[in-house]
């Protein structure tokens, strides 16, 4: 087995796509485009282009596992923002597993996030994912995920402002990231406008934003603030903009969330378990939704 860098290339965040989706995705998605002229849908472009961002900013956080064949195998994804490290994806292909391959890449992303005090993972519900990041020091807090169709009928209006974001809203968001979570996302407050909406509230009381990204269902992406009253507030607006009887994801949400819950059950969706929150060397955010791509 071959361990390389991901280059900020095609051909590797191609790759990456591939090993995602086939150990994570049931069915997986081919790793070659479409035939013809056919456009990826949209969440392929979003794993593609979030592959050579992570390959672009943190090059020594981003590791492609190789059979002897040249094959990929593996893949790991993490970047460092200040004082926060991040494990954005870590996969391995089924036929490849219990061979120390997911141990080996792991080890790269955490030796090229030494220094950082701080960690944090979106972990799968896999028993092999959670014992991997739990021998590698984080803590593990269960989640929970809401989804299902909004029902605006009984989702109450935002108590306050909420409006599109753009990128004047920069030094807003990393001043709320550096409260929550001791670092800013910095440049991935670049990348995700690419492909979410965002939605930012800011007055006396406050600051917070909120990204949705749309597919077949709307997925609340990343949400942050500096009170719980203002998450409710995103996360009110955000559901409302997702419109009656479209399917909405929200995941990432620990014991200290319960704001979400109440506005996500008052819109109809449904509560269900999504695996674990790791973290080391902090506690859980609130009020905050993590990003699995960009936690």
């Amino acid at each position: 087995m071959l361990l390389r860098p991901v280059r900020d290339r095609d051909d590797d965040a191609q790759a990456v796509r591939f090993v995602a989706d086939a150990a994570l995705l049931a069915p997986p998605s081919p790793c070659a485009p479409p035939p013809g002229d056919a456009p990826l849908p949209a969440p392929a472009v979003r794993r593609l282009h979030h592959a050579r961002h992570l390959a672009r900013t943190d090059p020594g956080g981003c590791w492609l596992a190789e059979d002897a064949a040249g094959r990929p195998v593996g893949v790991v994804l993490s970047a460092r923002r200040e004082g926060t490290w991040g494990l954005s994806l870590l996969a391995v292909l089924p036929e490849a597993r219990g061979r120390g391959v997911g141990g080996a890449l792991l080890k790269r992303a955490l030796e090229y996030g030494r220094g950082c005090l701080r960690g944090i993972a979106l972990v799968p519900p896999h028993p092999v994912a959670a014992r991997v990041c739990r021998r590698a020091g984080f803590e593990l807090h269960p989640a929970t995920r809401l989804t299902g169709k909004v029902s605006t009928v009984s989702l109450p209006a935002p108590d306050g402002a909420v409006a599109e974001g753009g990128p004047g809203d920069r030094d807003l968001m990393d001043s709320v990231d550096r409260r929550l979570r001791g670092g800013a996302h910095g440049p991935d407050h670049e990348e995700l406008p690419r492909h979410a909406r965002l939605l930012v509230t800011d007055d006396f009381a406050g600051s917070g934003y909120c990204y949705l990204t749309e597919g077949p269902e709307v997925r609340v992406e990343l949400l942050g603030a500096t009170s719980r009253r203002l998450a409710t507030r995103l996360l009110t607006a955000a559901l409302g903009v997702a419109g009656e009887g479209r399917r909405v994801r929200i995941e990432g949400l620990t014991a200290e969330q319960q704001w979400a819950l109440d506005v996500g059950l008052a819109a109809g969706l449904e509560p269900g378990t999504a695996g674990w929150v790791g973290l080391r060397g902090m506690r859980p955010p609130s009020p905050y939704v993590p990003s699995a791509a960009f936690p």
